[in-house]
Formats: structure tokens, sequence, C-alpha cells
């Protein structure tokens, strides 16, 4: 993971910086540099209207309940994973979980809105644990990164993966 480009203007100028949170697995894809940049100036909707542009969010979300088997915890959060490209990693016991990822959202409302219904949306499909979700984290970039450089907050999501606590 990039930390920042060479020469980048202090925190906080008129000017940011955006980093990439990529797993160096998007050879060939435009990495989210390219893809906030895009999305960074509003635009027109099809009625006329401006919108608000998108930006990157970092989620982790805690979700806990009845004890079940490691293997099938494991074996759910794979699915996860693989159903959502974008998460980053999870850390897992047979009764809790953690899930770390960005997503890419017009607003904290929105961002939230979508890591609150990702757990039921992919409860059957990934055949998750009953679990309810028992915090949410919501962090703009900018917050996430300045928390890593100030040696607080998580640290960052190295390996990616599925992980037993």
């Amino acid at each position: 993971m990039r930390r920042g480009r060479p020469g980048a203007p202090p925190r906080g100028s008129a000017e940011r910086t955006l980093t990439s949170v990529g797993t160096g697995e998007d050879a060939g894809r435009p990495d989210d540099d390219e893809r906030v940049e895009r999305n960074r100036t509003a635009r027109p909707t099809p009625e006329g209207e401006r919108r608000e542009a998108s930006r990157l969010w970092h989620i982790t979300l805690s979700v806990s309940g009845a004890e079940a088997p490691l293997k099938e915890v494991r074996r759910a959060l794979e699915q996860l994973a693989h159903d959502h490209p974008f998460l980053l990693t999870s850390r897992y016991a047979n009764d809790h979980a953690e899930i770390r990822y960005w997503e890419e959202a017009r607003d904290l409302h929105d961002a939230a809105a979508v890591a609150l219904r990702l757990w039921g949306e992919h409860r059957s499909t990934a055949k998750l644990p009953p679990w309810e979700i028992v915090g949410l984290e919501v962090i703009d970039r900018e917050t996430y990164h300045q928390r890593i450089a100030e040696g607080y907050g998580p640290p960052p999501a190295s390996p990616v993966g599925v992980h037993p606590y």
C-alpha cells in the first residue's frame, strides 16, 4: 500500500493528495487515485441537477453472536471477501468478527448505510453466521491516514485476507 506521493502538499492545503488503497492485485484496472479523481468533481444528473462527488471511506464492521464452528466462520468470511471485492481484511473467532474495507460513497451517511446492509445482504449467499452488527466505524480517507501516521487507530490492513484473532 502506498502512503503518499513524493512532494505531496502538507495536510490541510488546498490541494489534497490521494493515496492508493489497492492490494496490488488490480493490475490493469485504474487505481483508487484515478477513480476518486474522476469522481471528485460534481457531475450533472439526468435531470440536470448537480450531485456531490464520491469519496472513499474506511469501514470497520464488528459482528457477534452465538458460537459457530471456526471452519464455517472462516469459509463464510472468505466467501464474503469473494462476493465483496473491496474487502481488505477480516478477523474472526467463533463468536465474533471484524471486517475492514473501503467503500466509495457520496458522504458518511451513504457509506454507513451500505456498511450496515453488508452483513444482512450477504448472510444467505455467503452462509454467514446469524450474528448481529455490534459496532460500526466509518472514517474518511484523510482521517484514516492521519491516524496511522500518528501511530494510533487500527494498524494498516495487512496482510489482506481472512485471519483468526
